[in-house]
């Protein structure tokens, strides 16, 4: 898994950004990052399909704890789901 930094909306003191023209994302969907976007532009398609460890403040395991979210089989292009929060 990816551990990857650029999950737009989690920043509670940056600026308001949205999705950029030329770049691709992923809609995060259940769990604590839910209706966020995730930019995977320049990531391999190894990187895609396998999906991302983010941290969020938001994780069972408390601020910094991460959480895992993964294209599903039967869209792998389509948005990422929620699998749950790991230490």
């Amino acid at each position: 898994m990816t551990q990857a930094p650029g999950v737009l909306g989690t920043e509670h003191d940056a600026p308001a950004t949205g999705p950029q023209p030329g770049h691709t994302y992923r809609e995060l969907v259940g769990g604590p990052l839910d209706g966020q976007l995730i930019e995977v532009t320049g990531w391999t398609d190894e990187e895609i399909t396998t999906g991302a460890h983010l941290i969020t403040p938001h994780s069972a395991y408390g601020p910094g704890g991460r959480t895992s979210y993964g294209p599903t089989f039967s869209r792998p292009d389509g948005p990422w789901v929620w699998e749950g929060d790991v230490p």
